[in-house]
């Protein structure tokens, strides 16, 4: 199975840019870069040190409801949209990342939520994909639980 590892909306990262609101109605805090392994969510690559970026709140859920989980995010102040259909950068200088699906009603599928190695995130990804139960899964990091990206089928 093929997988797409999804950045957040364009349209979102271009209001957020232009000063519109992030998830609690503040505008984005602007800063540099200082190299540390930020990664941007919507190139899907770390933010090069001396860079502008953004940090913001941010919730990768369509609506507020209990599972609709809220937290900080960086975007680099100027970049384009990950495209490509390999394992991110992000994802790919980690040592592991927690991954977990959800249904169509945006509610996590319990028993799924699972710290993963690197090397086997593509294909626990697949595994959980393959149950039409799940629409969707998040990556996130690890050791802080802030979204990172989403994996969908073609």
């Amino acid at each position: 199975m093929t997988l797409r590892y999804l950045p957040y909306d364009p349209d979102w990262v271009a209001s957020i840019r232009n000063g519109g609101p992030d998830a609690y109605g503040n505008p984005a805090e602007r800063t540099t870069s200082d190299g540390s392994g930020l990664p941007c969510r919507h190139c899907l690559c770390d933010i090069p040190k001396d860079s502008e970026m953004l940090i913001m709140a941010a919730c990768p859920f369509p609506e507020l409801q209990p599972y609709a989980e809220t937290g900080p995010i960086f975007l680099c102040a100027e970049c384009a949209p990950y495209a490509g259909d390999a394992l991110p950068p992000v994802l790919a200088r980690r040592t592991e990342c927690l991954l977990k699906a959800y249904g169509k009603d945006n509610r996590i599928i319990y028993g799924t939520g699972q710290i993963t190695p690197t090397a086997q995130v593509s294909a626990y990804a697949e595994h959980l994909l393959s149950d039409p139960k799940v629409a969707y899964v998040d990556a996130r990091s690890a050791t802080n639980n802030c979204f990172t990206l989403r994996i969908k089928r073609p």
